[in-house]
């Protein structure tokens, strides 16, 4: 598939993603934990949320950007994950493998 702007696809994590994501939700935990609340600190920050993420999970991914216009080019994403936050990957190619986007499964 030639990736394109805004097409939604299958992202899979790597264990490097998923140490990202794990890391920004125990913080919130922590947070919540000592009673610190967004509202007490007006900062406008956001507090990352939702169920811990495994390497090989496989969550949708809007495309934001491409670098090329063949089957080759490697993109960047929002990758939609369970809970209130998303995670941005770049340089991304296509594949089945870890860190890899894919065309969802037509059924």
């Amino acid at each position: 598939m030639v990736p394109s702007v805004g097409r939604i696809v299958h992202y899979r994590l790597a264990g490097m993603d998923v140490e990202q994501i794990n890391k920004r939700r125990a913080g919130a935990r922590n947070l919540n934990a000592a009673g610190v609340t967004l509202a007490s600190q007006e900062l406008g920050a956001q507090i990352h949320h939702g169920n811990d993420a495994r390497t090989g999970d496989v969550y949708p991914m809007v495309i934001v950007r491409t670098w090329g216009n063949t089957v080759e080019s490697c993109v960047n994403g929002q990758v939609l994950l369970d809970g209130n936050d998303t995670l941005w990957v770049t340089s991304r190619s296509q594949g089945s493998g870890e860190a890899q986007w894919s065309a969802p499964e037509r059924v």
